[in-house]
């Protein structure tokens, strides 16, 4: 029943004539389509949308714009805050957690209640935050917001529930933490500071309890002014004004000293006992001059004062340099004694934190470490050690070493791959390092029981290459390659370097790897490519080096007699001659400027270099400049180990490597890649008329998304021109078409307003007197008598600079445009670039947009395979390659290996190849290609291919084993290629030949049948957008197709049939990082650069989501508080009365009374715990409500009994002592004790 019903589908989505390129293929969501079938494909698909859910899992990296730190002495985590809300919570290996505030302001400070399991954070939006980390994903209890005051210092004492708060008013604060409620008690400005005092105080930076007596609060202000405030009797002690600023306070242990840092670069230190004037005033590093004075200094920022048992007191201070050294780098100062010590740091200092052994300020702090948070590194320093060395830093804080440009995600590799690639890279690890283990090691984690081998990979701006380990949601870098080495070093000033004026010519563009052959490819963005093949030995090698002349004929003869004349559409079965070229440019092409042709980018190193153990470079591929023009960026790249063939192609061509024999075996034009197939109408022009525009635009890398309405013409023109396998087919839709095409190369009669405007977004030739626009050989012979046109350009360099995925930012445009005086002046418009005349050969003036609509409508975006589109260059660019076991043509009987080939055009080229099977032919014989075979048509760039078996399993690409190269030759076992294959037919005998093709494009999915090329089904992804992304991935044990679209929705669809299986609006696509660097791997995960310092990580799989919280660590961790040092009977007598300061009792209120509601509003949390989020309003959330007070109360209860136990085994050891005391004294006399 169900195949009779597939069939009736089919039967109702069919038109008379239709084929698989035609309009008529379905346009409804998973639809059948009426190409005949030459048997039902009915495979059981296992997926629904209950297997997938979208949520996010942890995120690596480094901290983006950091602003703030804490540290929790008793549980030993650790916490940063970044200027766009975000908190990474960070404890032992393992344990990383990131929060997110929902309002996105800037984390001014951060307080842990220690050793309490809970975080306080200031915002920049006045409000204060209680998180919860009690649990694996953090929460907000409750949130704070101040109305009529901004915040500007927090202050928590250790075991308090009332948080001190400062004010840029001068005032001070407290707020319960229980409740986040203001107490009515408040230090008012003009009651800390004497009345006679004329001028404001500034703000408040500085808030703390005197160690001494937690009574009394010492206030620093911004304009000097120090106070100590009695909180019991409500009024100052005492009061220091001095001249400079104020920017920290900290305090001796005692409690009779404290020392404060100023913006002249100077430290005072003040005794309790005389308040009139600093007990002593240093300036650390300011030098008297020859005059007598002071040489000036930068202002001390912070300043930490840390007295130890064994040794000197520490003086830890950032800042104070002196102004006189211009480019001096930020310092850390470390003070022990007389000993004066200076760390230069590589980026300014954010933040830094002393680390003590106890979290008591009235004891003897023995601090052992010193964290320091710069803007783009997290180190932290070992004091126990005199050198001051730092330790290994256990978390990735180097992604961004250099900035990332590419990613790629790697899940389930083989086994053995991340212990090699370890090994070889422990070798070149930096030594010196503390010998002490990481000192924030809180928190817990075990490793999870879903885990399995996941390599990242990230190509960088500086053109190196490194692999992360990322199972078990951690990530710990293995293997560091540089691919500049294979170059020589471009002197400055000197040669290519000097002219273009590139910063990073080795930046990655692409990487390919093969983790079964550990083969490994790259892509530059000066136009190379590097293969690297990986070798457990060192060896000596000379590189080999390949030069590709890729590039347009450089001037087309063009006459309207011979367009007329000669049809650009060729008889279907009639093929192309030139099935693959060496060179295919014809001669003449030189500029008078000879040395500009021919040339690289880059020089490859000509000398015997020695490499060692890793990935050693086997083969360098560079693209050749042509007539002063540079090559354009590589846009696609395929490698294969088994066929050991490797494809790249660009906006001029495809080309296709043997790095076995290294030689090229085909390097052709776009256009000539069609042979007699080529599904569009169009005449051959010159590449140089706009070429000036064109390379500027493919060498930033950079292009424009469409706007809706230009998407609308570009698909409604293309349907003029789809493919279709017969002459009837052409016929009918010539005849159906509003704008009727007479016959075989005739032009299209369109309206005379959008003629020439769709010329130019399709990059067709419509009209012989019109602009020449779309690239490519000429097909058709030219006259001499014919107008010869000037095309030539000035140069333009291939980058400026690179287009680093971390640093490229977009608008997404939020609406079309609409209601335009003219369909012309809309294209205008739309294109936001000068428009070319008809009539004449001279530009005329683009039309002008404000700044509002080129906001709105403009997107940058990659020219990369995977961002790839028709827009301002009209060329047809190779967006995407995959070599596989396929049919090349309809009447094959056996799968052979084959090139599928994507455009940006939306055109798919299958090309059969023809390999040798024997070892010693392969190494000997040269590979050919036969003639292009099947074409289809989707709508947008094709984006990628995926192939299936008749059962609908994911077929794998063929590969080689891996085999040493370098390794000593056994005479009893040569070294031979061991390839594995995955043919198509071997594992579907009962189910007959063939298999199953997935395209994806930036609009639409459709699924093939081979060899016979029907189209089964067909699925239009998007209108309003374009998909970015799209993987065919395994999820368990079945496959789908998983999309990622620039209006921020993932989706996933069953595989073969292309059922939605799930749409979510994850992501709004806010700068074109994101673009760069999404990516899809099996097992449910994808990745992406979420800010140019960290990676992202998500999960679509509902197994992983529900299988989340045992894989993430736990923050918080059970732990005793250290007790108090005992005072001593003297101290306690005479030290002050410190331990009788009840703060409930003064800030509560019953004693303070309400805070004025006006002032500040409480906003409860949205998840306390756990599961908070899923109980809605109502009963079931009324019971989950009940359910968490239950709980939180019975674990209330349990620590109470702990308690208890532990005052009664401590009672019954007093009753002990007590009783031996007492048998021991009872028999002796008064005069004996």
């Amino acid at each position: 029943m169900k195949k009779f019903r597939k069939v009736l589908d089919g039967l109702t989505t069919s038109s008379p004539g239709g084929t698989m390129g035609s309009p008529s293929c379905g346009s409804a969501a998973g639809t059948p389509t009426a190409a005949p079938t030459p048997k039902e494909i009915d495979v059981q698909e296992t997926l629904v949308s209950e297997n997938f859910q979208l949520c996010k899992t942890v995120r690596h990296g480094f901290p983006y714009q950091p602003t703030s730190l804490a540290f929790d002495p008793v549980q030993k985590i650790l916490a940063i805050g970044s200027r766009s809300g975000g908190v990474r919570i960070l404890g032992r290996p393992g344990v990383d957690c990131y929060c997110q505030h929902e309002s996105g302001a800037a984390v001014l400070q951060l307080q842990f209640l220690i050793n309490e399991g809970a975080l306080v954070t200031a915002c920049a939006d006045d409000t204060l935050h209680l998180w919860n980390l009690r649990q694996r994903r953090p929460a907000v209890l409750h949130s704070l917001k101040f109305n009529r005051e901004r915040i500007t210092f927090c202050h928590l004492p250790f075991q308090s529930k009332w948080l001190y708060v400062g004010t840029e008013r001068g005032n001070t604060h407290i707020v319960n933490i229980e409740s986040f409620i203001l107490s009515g008690y408040v230090i008012m400005w003009n009651k800390a500071i004497e009345l006679s005092t004329k001028t404001h105080p500034g703000p408040v930076v500085h808030l703390s309890d005197s160690p001494k007596d937690e009574g009394k609060l010492l206030i620093g202000f911004e304009g000097g002014t120090i106070v100590q405030w009695d909180l019991r009797a409500k009024k100052a002690d005492f009061r220091i004004y001095y001249d400079e600023a104020i920017h920290s306070v900290s305090w001796h242990h005692e409690g009779k000293q404290f020392m404060c840092s100023h913006s002249d670069g100077s430290l005072t230190l003040w005794n309790l006992r005389n308040t009139t004037k600093p007990f002593q005033v240093t300036f650390p590093h300011g030098k008297i001059q020859k005059d007598g004075r002071k040489e000036s200094c930068k202002p001390i920022l912070k300043v930490e004062y840390k007295t130890s048992r064994s040794s000197e007191p520490f003086v830890i201070f950032s800042g104070g340099l002196s102004y006189d050294k211009a480019g001096r780098r930020p310092a850390l100062t470390i003070m022990h004694g007389k000993a004066i010590t200076v760390l230069e740091m590589d980026y300014p200092i954010v933040e830094f934190m002393v680390l003590c052994e106890t979290p008591y300020n009235n004891e003897v702090q023995d601090p052992y470490a010193v964290v320091v948070l710069l803007e783009k590194d997290f180190i932290v320093v070992d004091l126990t050690q005199s050198n001051f060395p730092v330790f290994e830093n256990p978390y990735p804080m180097d992604i961004h070493e250099s900035p990332v440009t590419c990613t790629a995600y790697f899940a389930d590799c083989p086994p053995d791959i991340i212990p090699i690639l370890y090994s070889i890279g422990a070798k070149n690890k930096k030594t010196g390092y503390s010998h002490k283990e990481w000192p924030i090691g809180g928190g817990t984690w075990t490793l999870g029981s879903h885990t399995y081998p996941e390599i990242i990979i990230t190509g960088h701006a500086d053109g190196s290459i490194k692999f992360w380990d990322a199972s078990a949601f951690t990530l710990q870098m293995l293997y560091k390659l540089k691919t500049s080495k294979v170059f020589e070093k471009p002197k400055p000033g000197e040669g290519r370097a000097a002219e273009l004026g590139e910063e990073d010519p080795f930046a990655v563009q692409m990487v390919s790897w093969c983790p079964h052959s550990r083969i490994f490819c790259v892509v530059g963005i000066s136009a190379h490519i590097i293969l690297y093949r990986f070798s457990k030995y060192d060896a000596n090698t000379q590189i080999v080096s390949l030069e590709v002349r890729l590039q347009c004929e450089p001037e087309d003869i063009i006459t309207p007699s011979e367009n007329e004349n000669n049809p650009c559409f060729s008889e279907p079965g009639s093929h192309s001659p030139q099935t693959h070229h060496q060179h295919p440019v014809s001669p003449g092409s030189r500029t008078p400027d000879g040395a500009k042709d021919s040339i690289p980018c880059l020089k490859v190193k000509d000398k015997m270099v020695r490499v060692p153990p890793g990935y050693q470079s086997d083969l360098v591929i560079q693209l050749l400049w042509v007539d002063g023009e540079p090559p354009q960026q590589i846009t696609s790249l395929d490698l294969n180990s088994a066929y050991g063939l490797l494809a790249f192609g660009n906006c001029n061509g495809l080309a296709v490597v043997d790095y076995l024999q290294k030689t090229v075996i085909l390097c052709i034009s776009t256009l000539d890649l069609y042979g007699a197939t080529d599904p569009y109408q169009r005449l051959t022009r010159s590449p140089r008329r706009n070429r000036q525009s064109t390379s500027e635009h493919c060498m930033r890398g950079l292009s424009n998304f469409y706007s809706d309405s230009k998407k609308r013409i570009r698909t409604s023109y293309q349907s003029l021109t789809e493919l279709t396998d017969n002459q009837q087919s052409i016929d009918m839709e010539r005849s159906k078409s509003p704008t009727s095409v007479k016959g075989p190369g005739r032009k299209l009669s369109l309206p005379t307003d959008l003629k020439t405007d769709l010329d130019h977004v399709n990059g067709h030739c419509t009209s012989p007197t019109s602009q020449p626009c779309s690239a490519g050989k000429p097909r058709i012979p030219m006259g001499p008598e014919g107008p010869r046109l000037t095309r030539r350009g000035p140069g333009r360099p291939p980058f400026r600079k690179a287009q680093s995925a971390a640093c490229m930012e977009i608008s997404l445009p939020v609406s079309h445009t609409e209601g335009h005086a003219s369909r012309r002046a809309m294209l205008q418009q739309l294109h936001g670039v000068t428009m070319y005349s008809h009539d004449e050969h001279h530009t005329t003036a683009s039309y002008c947009w404000n700044e509002r609509e080129s906001r709105e409508n403009s997107f940058s975006r990659s020219r990369s395979s995977s961002v790839s589109s028709i827009d301002r260059d009209t060329k047809e660019a190779i967006t995407t390659l995959q070599f596989g076991e396929s049919y090349g043509r309809k009447s094959d009987a056996l799968p052979t290996p084959c090139l599928w080939v994507g455009t940006s055009l939306g055109v798919v080229i299958l090309i059969p190849l023809s390999i040798p099977t024997d070892h010693e032919e392969r190494m000997e014989d040269p590979v050919t290609v036969g003639p292009s075979g099947a074409v289809q048509m989707l709508k947008g760039s094709v984006l990628r291919f995926g192939f299936l078996d008749c059962n609908g399993a994911l077929i794998q690409s063929p590969y080689e084993v891996w085999r040493d190269l370098n390794a000593p030759e056994d005479p009893d076992r040569p070294r031979r290629r061991k390839l594995v294959h995955f043919s198509p037919s071997s594992s579907q005998d009962a189910f007959g030949e063939g298999h199953l093709a997935v395209v994806c494009s930036e609009r639409q999915a459709k699924v093939f049948l081979m060899p016979s090329q029907s189209c089964l089904f067909v699925h239009n992804i998007t209108e309003s957008s374009f998909v970015l992304r799209a993987d065919v991935v395994s999820l368990c044990n079945s496959v789908c197709l998983a999309c990622f679209c620039a209006n921020g929705h993932v989706m996933t669809l069953s595989l073969p049939s292309l059922r939605p299986l799930m749409d979510v609006n994850y992501l709004p696509l806010t700068d074109m990082r994101i673009a760069r660097t999404f990516c899809f791997t099996n097992e449910g995960q994808a990745l992406y650069l979420s800010s140019p310092t960290e990676i992202q990580r998500i999960t679509y799989s509902q197994e992983m989501c529900d299988n989340l919280q045992e894989m993430l660590g736990e923050l918080f961790t059970p732990i005793e508080t250290p007790e108090a040092q005992n005072r001593g009977f003297l101290k306690g007598f005479f030290g002050g009365n410190a331990h009788t300061f009840d703060r409930e009792e003064l800030f509560g209120e019953a004693a303070a009374g309400k805070a004025s509601r006006s002032l500040a509003q409480h906003i409860p949390g949205q998840g306390g715990v756990e599961g908070m989020k899923v109980a809605a309003s109502g009963a079931v959330g009324e019971l989950a409500r009940a359910r968490i007070a239950l709980d939180e109360r019975g674990q209330r209860l349990g620590e109470l009994e702990e308690r208890t136990a532990l005052m009664m085994t401590s009672a019954e050891t007093f009753s002990k002592h007590a009783h031996e005391l007492m048998l021991k004294c009872k028999d002796k006399k008064w005069y004996q004790f």
